[in-house]
């Protein structure tokens, strides 16, 4: 496995080291101890799937409140997303700031996700499957957002594709500002 850490400091994009052969490719998605070793939270509590049937469509941004914050690694396994994360951590020397990813079967990117830190992507490709392993079992209650579109973030989304709208959820699209 690779890491490269991003510009939003604790956030990065793991890559898999294949070995290939005439059979194909075989690698790891997932090592505690490598995680671990760069001080990065290694537990999986919860794992889930989005599933998402239209590109254009934007989920997020979400984040966890304390004291149930979540530690995400995002990956997806079919279609294309362009995946977004925006650090809330008010003591960040990166707070406010944000940094997308193209996520895709074919560059078999991992996005690791520190907690305190929103997290949304849009679907760039029909029938587009997301998976997440989290730290933290989800808890309704401290599920919370901020507004995809906030100026305080001012994240370049990709545009829907021609000739549809953005697909969101209502509850997406009435998460507020961030007090920042």
């Amino acid at each position: 496995m690779e890491f490269r850490e991003l510009s939003l400091a604790g956030a990065y994009v793991v890559a898999i080291d294949y070995a290939r052969d005439e059979r194909g490719a075989f690698g790891r998605t997932f090592d505690a101890d490598e995680f671990a070793a760069r001080g990065l939270d290694s537990a999986v509590a919860q794992c889930s799937v989005s599933v998402n049937r239209l590109a254009g469509t934007l989920r997020g941004l979400h984040f966890q409140v304390d004291p149930h914050a979540e530690a995400k690694l995002v990956r997806c396994s079919r279609g294309a997303i362009f995946d977004v994360i925006v650090d809330l951590r008010r003591e960040s020397a990166s707070h406010c700031r944000w940094e997308a990813v193209e996520l895709t079967p074919e560059n078999a990117l991992t996005l690791y996700i520190p907690p305190g830190m929103a997290h949304g992507f849009q679907t760039l490709a029909d029938d587009t499957e997301v998976t997440y392993q989290m730290n933290h079992p989800h808890e309704p209650a401290a599920a919370s957002g901020v507004r995809w579109d906030d100026p305080a973030f001012a994240v370049t989304w990709p545009a829907p594709p021609a000739g549809r709208e953005r697909l969101m959820s209502a509850r997406d699209r009435a998460f507020p500002d961030y007090a920042a």
